[in-house]
């Protein structure tokens, strides 16, 4: 089943609404004359009595009551729907209207509430009646008064029946119009779906218009341009990664290819043959190194890679990796500096190996003569470990994007990397990104470095 519009929805939930108003207010006023006529008919009747009431206060005696039916019967005409009956202590009837087949039930009902204005149905038809005492001569009689209120129930089912279509066509009307204000009402929503739909991904850069539209859709377009702006990013990323890893590969694999057909092109002896096979060797070392490499990465991009939570001295653990880079530090005229203490909660083997690409890469770059400094503090709840070295200055463009993968912010250096897959920063982002932390490059002065945070060896 196909659900229903936006449009469809809004006008079908406003119709409801105006219909459960309508309804109710309807009701109200249905009541409303309901009590304004049952208060007509009170008055009718009240003054009916009163009239009685005046005429049998001149009663003094028998005589004068019998005397008094003629002129009672006589002050009652003109009043058709108007029944009266006088009924004495004993029940009996002294004076009943022509028509006052009524008083039966008004008779029954004098003594439980008199003056109560009751309604009842005898014979088809519909009644309101007044049943009260009143003294005759001395003598307690009961004098009730009905009346025919068969063409107010006329009415209000004639009121009833028009307001029930009033209702209905004011439903109508507004599910109509209301169809009609919303569809105008979402039309920026409608510009906005058309604009969306002609982005691709060789049109990512185009925006939404967030000017001139509701605010509610300023939000909307204000959202989407930021997914829009990530989306294109993420784009641009992968690209120069497919780029990338492309190029990276097509290096070894070229190598492989020209060492291949190079010795199959003459006879060669032996130890030619074992020299081309290590140069082989070598070559796919790489390539197992930059597909580990980008496994990992692959890993860490999907929640796969879960470390183990353990207190680190980082000024050990520095100092240990010093030892294992000493020859080459020493090969390079390079000296390290330690400098602070501090503990860290994290997984041991992979701030190995996050710090070990951080001192390989200032190794690098670091010229003869000159130290890569170590800095460590804590402030309790996070430690901060900040590797820095001299070296050629990294601008702020490359160093927003130094830690993407093969990414190199000399592009001279992509060839003849040797062992370097341009992977190490990528691995180390994510390796302490892993860990709860948050690592940062900065290039000033001549001093590259690298700042890391990470949790405190006594947090929880």
């Amino acid at each position: 089943m196909r659900p229903l519009s936006l449009n469809a929805r809004i006008s079908l939930l406003l119709s409801g609404v105006v219909a459960v108003v309508l309804l109710g207010t309807g009701i109200l006023i249905s009541r409303a004359v309901e009590n304004h006529f049952a208060e007509e008919d009170r008055q009718e009747i009240q003054g009916k009595l009163e009239l009685i009431r005046h005429l049998l206060d001149r009663v003094r005696s028998t005589a004068d009551l019998d005397a008094m039916s003629q002129e009672l019967s006589d002050s009652l005409v003109g009043h058709p729907g108007l029944s009266v009956a006088v009924i004495d202590h004993d029940g009996a009837i002294w004076f009943a209207t022509s028509n006052s087949a009524f008083p039966k039930y008004l008779v029954a009902t004098r003594d439980t509430s008199p003056g109560t204005l009751r309604q009842w149905a005898e014979n088809g038809t519909e009644y309101r009646g007044i049943a009260t005492p009143m003294m005759v001569a001395g003598t307690t009689y009961t004098v009730a008064v009905a009346l025919d209120i068969m063409h107010h129930l006329a009415f209000m089912a004639e009121f009833r029946r028009i307001l029930a279509w009033a209702m209905a066509l004011a439903a109508f009307a507004t599910a109509a119009l209301g169809s009609l204000a919303v569809w105008r009402g979402l039309q920026p929503l409608r510009a906005i779906a058309l604009t969306a739909a002609s982005i691709s991904a060789e049109r990512l850069s185009e925006r939404l218009p967030e000017s001139g539209v509701p605010g509610e859709i300023q939000a909307l377009a204000a959202s989407f341009n930021a997914m829009l702006g990530r989306l294109e990013d993420a784009f641009r990323r992968l690209s120069d990664f497919s780029s990338d890893i492309a190029h990276e590969l097509r290096t070894p694999v070229s190598n492989l290819m020209t060492q291949t057909q190079v010795a199959l092109a003459n006879v060669r002896s032996a130890e030619e043959y074992r020299e081309v096979l290590e140069s082989s060797m070598e070559e796919y070392e790489r390539l197992a190194r930059m597909i580990g490499d980008m496994l990992f990465l692959a890993q860490a991009d999907n929640g796969m890679v879960v470390p183990n939570r353990e207190r680190i001295d980082l000024a050990i653990e520095i100092a240990r990796l010093f030892e294992f880079y000493e020859a080459v530090a020493a090969e390079h005229g390079v000296r390290f500096t330690l400098d602070g203490q501090a503990t860290a909660k994290g997984d041991r083997l992979m701030l190995q190996r996050a710090f070990s690409n951080l001192l390989s890469n200032a190794l690098r770059y670091t010229p003869r003569g000159a130290a890569v400094s170590v800095s460590l503090g804590s402030d309790g709840t996070s430690s901060r470990a900040v590797v820095s070295n001299p070296g050629p200055p990294i601008s702020k463009e490359h160093a927003a994007r130094i830690f993407d993968r093969f990414y190199r912010a000399d592009p001279s250096r992509r060839e003849g990397a040797g062992s370097h897959t341009g992977l190490g920063l990528a691995i180390t982002k994510s390796l302490i990104e892993a860990n709860g932390g948050t690592i940062r490059a900065a290039s000033d002065k001549g001093i590259t470095a690298f700042e890391i945070v990470l949790p405190g060896g006594d947090a929880a």
